[in-house]
Formats: structure tokens, sequence, C-alpha cells
């Protein structure tokens, strides 16, 4: 079972999903899972019972997504780590904890390390958004300006070929309809944490990240931009897995599942 809940941060409240282990009892460090833009910690629903067989697992959302208040229609990736940061020294105190990261959750889960070191023991970072320069630029100018919301109904036509269309093959219409639903919900502010992850400077950040890692990097067109950050980082080794092509948190949940607790046991 997920439940929910809320702590008080610096920029609000922010929400949060958890799931604990069956058998009770907590064998491991917490697991906290960051989330994609332009979604929340719901993204991780189909893979935290997966996670969670030996220890806790919570998907908090940044400042702005799901259920957690906004701030700033311009958020950075700092603004997103101090967030999570706070909810990590709510929920799990002062007790090491791991990390995971998927597309912009992966540069939130870097600063987070970078910021206190001693807070976090070990990442995982799937599919790493580290563009040149010149993509992110034009990335930022596509897909990080603030939505064009219209009484026209054809306004969201683009989240719903992108969140919905696009993903029929790989998800059930219920969860690619809830995914759609959960990016609509900031409203104006759905593309900040795309902003913010195209400012993000990457290439200098992540060489400051000295915590045990692994990029897991899968068939997609992050592929090049994980192996990019996994040659920069000092103690991170790079898996790949080109079998899995879609859906890495929901149809891939085993697999991805399988790949990150072998890591973080081993």
């Amino acid at each position: 079972m997920i439940r929910k809940g809320y702590t008080d941060g610096p920029f609000g409240q922010a929400h949060w999903r958890m799931a604990e282990p069956a058998a009770g009892g907590r064998a491991a460090p917490d697991l906290y899972c960051f989330h994609p833009a332009p979604f929340s910690g719901l993204a991780y629903t189909g893979i935290m019972p997966h996670l969670a067989a030996a220890r806790r697992v919570i998907a908090p959302d940044y400042p702005g997504y799901g259920g957690s208040d906004p701030f700033t229609l311009t958020p950075s990736i700092d603004d997103y780590a101090k967030a999570m940061a706070s909810v990590i020294e709510a929920l799990s105190g002062d007790a090491p904890v791991d990390l995971l990261g998927f597309h912009t959750g992966c540069l939130v889960a870097a600063q987070c390390a970078i910021d206190d070191p001693g807070l976090v023991r070990r990442l995982v970072l799937i599919d790493v958004p580290a563009f040149d320069e010149e993509t992110s630029r034009k990335l930022a100018a596509s897909n990080g300006e603030p939505p064009a919301l219209t009484p026209e109904l054809s306004c969201l036509s683009r989240p719903w070929e992108s969140g919905v269309v696009k993903r029929l093959e790989s998800q059930p219409m219920a969860r690619a309809f809830e995914m759609f639903v959960e990016q609509l919900r900031p409203g104006a502010a759905m593309n900040a944490a795309f902003h913010a992850a195209f400012s993000y400077p990457w290439a200098e950040r992540l060489p400051l990240v000295s915590q045990e890692t692994m990029v897991l990097a899968t068939k997609s067109p992050l592929l090049e931009g994980s192996h990019k950050a996994a040659s920069l980082m000092p103690n991170a080794v790079l898996k790949e897995r080109l079998d899995i092509t879609r859906a890495v948190l929901d149809e891939a949940a085993d697999k991805t599942a399988a790949e990150v607790e072998r890591y973080l046991t081993g």
C-alpha cells in the first residue's frame, strides 16, 4: 500500500507518497525517488512496490507539482533540491539515504548529494538529461516556456499527444490519462521543471558528486547524455539496459527495479 502525507519545507508544504516493507522493519536505507518533468511523485507508483521489499520508498512532489505548494514560476534545480532535502530531514532524520532520479529527477538527486554529502549514501540516475548548451537552449525555448492556456481545448493538444497518444502502446489508457491530468495540475507553471533542468549547469556540477552512483542508461534519446554524465562523476558506474526501450517506471518497472536493487544492496 502507498500512503500519502505532507511535510513543511522552505517553500511551503511538500506532498509525498510512501511505500513500506510488507513484512515490517527496515533493513536498508530509505530510498527517495525524484520525478521527471512535468509530472509528480505519481510517476513512481508503478515501481514503488517493486522497490519496497526491504526499505521505505518515498516519492515527493517538487514545489508547484502534484500536491506540493507552488512558490514561483521560475524555480531552479537548486530550489527543488532544498525542498527535497527538507522532506528527507523530516521523514528520515539524520540517517543516510539513497536517491533515485529519472530524467529531471537525476539533476535534483545530484544537487541534493552535492549540497549535503553526509545525507546521501548512494545514487541511481536513470536517463540523465545532459544536453549540450545549444540543445538546452532550443529545448528551453520549445518546452521550458509557460504554456499558452486559452479557452480553446486545442491548447492542450500537445500534452495530450505526448502524454496520452504516444504512450498507449506501453501504458493502459487509464494510466496515460492519470499522468496527463497530473501534468496539467500546475497550470501555467507546468513547464517550470523543464526550464529548471535546461538551465542547470550539469557539466560543472556533476563532477562534484562524490557518492557512489549508478547511471542506468536505457535505449532512449538520453542515452548519450547518460554516458556523458557517468564519465563526469568520479565514483559513477554506467549500466546499459538497451532492452528497456519505453515506460521505464511502468511497463519495465520490474526490470528497472531489479537493477536498482542490485546496485543499492550490492
